[in-house]
């Protein structure tokens, strides 16, 4: 019984310790340039690809959600069994823009900064690129030495029930309210027909449609996305203002536009409907972007590594 509580406070300490030392402006003396040249290449990819900065933050939620924010998702030994192969992780891109950055933060700081860190910057810049607020990063991650498929099982899906949902994000030490606000991402974006047939054609309860659909918004999703049509036809996630980030995606939960079957969920469970809710109608209320910024920077800090753990890649996709 001792043993057992001195090994519970031994791994509290460095859990502890090891988020303690990510800390804003970590590569100051070290590496002072790493955001600008991050930034650069964000957007340098946004010129030319405009839902590029989406795809970064999902490319930055998709890594800390398993294995914790350590890159793991962006090794490519060129075998199935690498992360980035899970069922999950479909879709997710962004890959070459984050190597992109590591190759020109490797030629004047060279094995300094993190993948993992880069991944964490590139979220934030996509974020401000898409008018939403810019924040500060806490740096300091190192990036991890195991990249394995079969860690990447649990990954929240968008066939989710809410309370699937919200126990997968407490296994990472995330609330209701981080589901919220971190789902609150698919304000930016857009996903594919594939994503919405079991919605819109054979949806578990009924063998029909999601009944918490709309009238008046089912027809605008089948024509997009027909029966037996191709799977790879793309749609916003939030309708009405697909390239700016703002609270818009919450209002459509609440009104039934939820295109997403787990954004849709988020209004049938009292506890995540309380905090959708709270956004709305209060003269003096919450703020949404604080508030999304706070369960970044929360996400910002599962299962990393600092210190003398894990490494620090010259290449994102392979190790050293």
């Amino acid at each position: 019984m001792i043993l057992h509580l001195v090994l519970f406070l031994i791994s509290s300490y460095l859990a502890g310790n090891s988020q303690a030392q990510l800390q804003v402006g970590f590569y100051a003396a070290s590496c002072p340039d790493v955001e600008a040249l991050v930034g650069g290449a964000v957007r340098e990819a946004a010129a030319t690809d405009v839902n590029i900065g989406p795809a970064l933050l999902r490319l930055h939620f998709h890594d800390c959600i398993v294995e914790g924010c350590e890159g793991s998702i962006l090794i490519d030994n060129g075998v199935e069994t690498d992360e980035k192969h899970a069922f999950g992780h479909q879709g997710v891109r962004g890959f070459d823009v984050i190597e992109r950055a590591k190759s020109q933060l490797e030629a004047v700081c060279p094995q300094i900064v993190s993948c993992a860190d880069i991944l964490a910057l590139a979220a934030r810049d996509a974020v401000v690129l898409a008018n939403g607020p810019s924040y500060e990063v806490e740096l300091g991650r190192r990036d991890g030495v195991v990249s394995n498929v079969m860690s990447a099982g649990s990954m929240p899906a968008v066939t989710d029930s809410i309370q699937n949902l919200k126990a997968k994000f407490l296994q990472k030490g995330l609330t209701d309210k981080d589901l919220v606000l971190l789902t609150a991402a698919h304000s930016i974006g857009t996903t594919a027909c594939f994503f919405m047939n079991q919605r819109l054609y054979t949806f578990p309860a009924n063998g029909g449609s999601d009944p918490s659909i709309i009238p008046e918004f089912l027809p605008e999703l089948k024509s997009t996305c027909p029966l037996n049509g191709d799977v790879n036809v793309r749609l916003p996630i939030d309708r009405g203002s697909a390239q700016v980030f703002d609270i818009q995606i919450l209002q459509n939960i609440r009104s039934g536009f939820s295109v997403l079957q787990s954004d849709a969920a988020l209004y049938q469970d009292e506890a995540t409907r309380s905090v959708v809710d709270s956004y709305f109608g209060a003269l003096i209320g919450p703020s949404f972007e604080a508030d999304f910024v706070n369960s970044m920077v929360r996400m910002g800090r599962i299962g990393v590594l600092t210190g003398l753990q894990g490494t620090i890649r010259t290449t994102c996709s392979a190790f050293n």
